[in-house]
């Protein structure tokens, strides 16, 4: 009921959103109680689909986003597959790595959400200091992948300063805030042009 009431209220406030740690609704790591060391744990079956479908009876089609990033093993694809929800590719991870990366462009997947960057990775700037701001916008939004979302970050080419979390540290983080005046007319007018030459404005 919980997780029910929750999306219930998410979908007031947003038309999508995102359910991170997905994996763990396949296999989750769990750590007996008391101990001081994480390898202590051992992975347990998740609930599968049933919170899924249980919402689904009460809401209708849910309007979510698979975080399908980290350990991913075939049960949770075939988890995210029968559920029919969108995954998740990363542009920031899409270079250096091998041709079978599913974070590459060519890798994508219509059915998917490509992100420049999230909440836990640097940002372009942060990341790639000397590579074209818009070009790597522009390479997002090229993606097959249905929907493109980027970040403020990325927009307003922000470095490492801007970043929003980083993961295994507790103080610091999530503090990043949008300042009025910040998204200027002539920067809209650049991602609308992007994103329209891209075949993405509605």
């Amino acid at each position: 009921r919980w997780w029910i009431e929750r999306l219930r209220r998410t979908f007031e406030l947003v038309d999508l959103t995102r359910v991170d740690h997905f994996r763990g609704f396949a296999a989750f790591w769990a750590i007996p109680e008391g101990s001081l060391d994480a390898r202590d744990g051992r992975w347990l079956p998740g609930p599968g689909d049933a919170m899924f479908r249980a919402a689904e009876r009460q809401l209708g089609a849910l309007p979510v986003i698979a975080e399908d990033l980290g350990v991913i093993t075939p049960d949770v694809e075939a988890l995210r597959d029968e559920l029919g929800l969108p995954g998740m590719a990363v542009l920031l991870w899409a270079f250096n790595r091998p041709a079978n990366n599913p974070h590459r462009l060519e890798n994508h997947r219509e059915h998917q959400v490509v992100y420049t960057t999230t909440h836990d990775t640097d940002t372009l700037r942060g990341h790639f200091p000397r590579r074209n701001r818009r070009r790597l916008l522009e390479l997002a939004l090229s993606s097959r992948a249905a929907l493109c979302m980027i970040p403020a970050q990325d927009v307003l080419g922000l470095g490492s300063e801007a970043r929003m979390n980083r993961p295994g540290k507790s103080s610091g983080n999530w503090s990043w805030r949008l300042e009025q005046g910040q998204l200027t007319a002539e920067l809209a007018e650049e991602l609308r042009a992007s994103t329209g030459a891209a075949s993405r404005l509605p």
